[in-house]
């Protein structure tokens, strides 16, 4: 009979557990439950238990914003009234920032009622749409159109970026006439060799402009707008024809062309006003120092008159009386003898005897004109003549 081996102690409660037994009941565990690692109470890095933090209460600050903004001056009081009772119920935070934004959103209620009810929010409107509107017609002179007034930022005369277009009626500076691109040059010629080009020009394309020339203020000259050398590099040929000043604006349009003009008075300006050019082109140096080139000039005008006279014959006055534009037709058959003369001149006496008798001989257009329904009086410091 084999020996019986003697009984094991019981465990002890410190060591580990039983075989095929249940885990021993250890410090912070019960049976069945594993052990779960962390920091204990007092020890380092422990979180002491206590009430969560307070939050703030996003309609307090909404309210705030929106009365600081007073962009919506409700929205900010309603929120601002909505979140006080939340913020009792829910013990949070942003009771002032909702007492801000009440008083901020109210003054701005109060305001806007005000304006409204005064006219001053409508004014402030309208001033916001005029300075919108102000910045809008502010460009640069080669974007400017025909037809267009203006006024220059800078200085008529001087290198210029900026122009503000304003309407016709009210004072303005300048008028664009038209334009035209420089065309068969690849490099830059100098401001020089444009500029001449563009005085030529320019005073044609004026002219066709303004046909009513004596609608044209005394003042006013033929002014352009030239390419710089460095916007020449960028492409830029365009040269913008004006009528323009340096003394005080101008208020009115003074275009009369085919758009603006009736058939009648369109032929009769067409006819007469190349005497008026013709006029101005007189030489600057008498008979006595240009004896041919003053010569020669007295034959323009001779063919210029000439010319008028023909054409106002050609044309049926259908529209208007046509005795004033008879009697004018009369007095250019009377004025040819005497330029004929004076034409035919063989040296400068004979240019003098004959040079006096021309001018006076010249008729007056204004009766003419005014029968036509165009301008009857001449600018200051101009002839009457036609």
């Amino acid at each position: 009979m084999e020996p019986t081996p003697p009984p094991l102690p019981p465990p002890s409660p410190l060591e580990g557990p039983q075989r095929g037994g249940w885990p021993a009941p250890g410090p912070y565990t019960s049976p069945g439950i594993p052990y779960a690692a962390g920091p204990y109470a007092g020890a380092p890095g422990a979180v002491p238990y206590g009430p969560p933090p307070r939050t703030t209460n996003g309609l307090a600050v909404a309210s705030l914003v929106s009365g600081i903004v007073c962009c919506l001056p409700p929205l900010g009081l309603v929120l601002g009234l909505v979140a006080l009772p939340r913020i009792r119920k829910r013990d949070q935070r942003g009771k002032g920032l909702a007492v801000v934004g009440i008083v901020l959103s109210a003054v701005s209620c109060l305001l806007l009622v005000a304006g409204l009810v005064t006219g001053g929010f409508s004014s402030a409107w309208s001033d916001f749409k005029e300075g919108v509107d102000e910045a809008s017609r502010s460009k640069s002179p080669f974007s400017l159109r025909t037809g267009q007034c203006f006024s220059d930022d800078g200085k008529l005369g001087e290198y210029t970026e900026e122009v503000t277009i304003v309407d016709c009626d009210r004072p303005h500076e300048g008028e664009v006439t038209g334009g035209f691109k420089l065309t068969g040059i690849d490099k830059w010629p100098g401001e020089d060799a444009i500029d001449r080009v563009a005085e030529q020009r320019c005073e044609t394309v004026n002219a066709a402009y303004a046909l009513d020339t004596w609608a044209v203020p005394e003042d006013l000259w033929v002014y352009y707008y030239l390419p710089s050398s460095e916007s020449w590099r960028f492409g830029d040929r365009t040269v913008t024809c004006a009528y323009a000043t340096e003394k005080k604006p101008f208020s009115g349009s003074v275009r009369s062309d085919a758009t603006t003009l009736t058939l009648d008075q369109e032929r009769f300006l067409r006819a007469v006003n190349p005497i008026e050019t013709v006029m101005y082109r007189e030489p600057e140096d008498d008979p006595d120092e240009d004896f041919a080139g003053n010569r020669a000039w007295s034959g323009e005008m001779l063919a210029a008159i000439d010319t008028a006279r023909a054409d106002l014959g050609k044309h049926s006055w259908t529209g208007v009386p046509e005795a004033p534009v008879a009697e004018l037709r009369t007095g250019l058959d009377a004025a040819s003898k005497q330029w004929r003369e004076l034409a035919a001149a063989t040296d400068a006496d004979a240019y003098w005897d004959a040079y006096d008798a021309a001018w006076e001989a010249l008729p007056d257009s204004a009766a003419a004109r005014t029968a036509l329904g165009l301008t009857g009086t001449p600018p200051e410091g101009e002839g009457t003549s036609a």
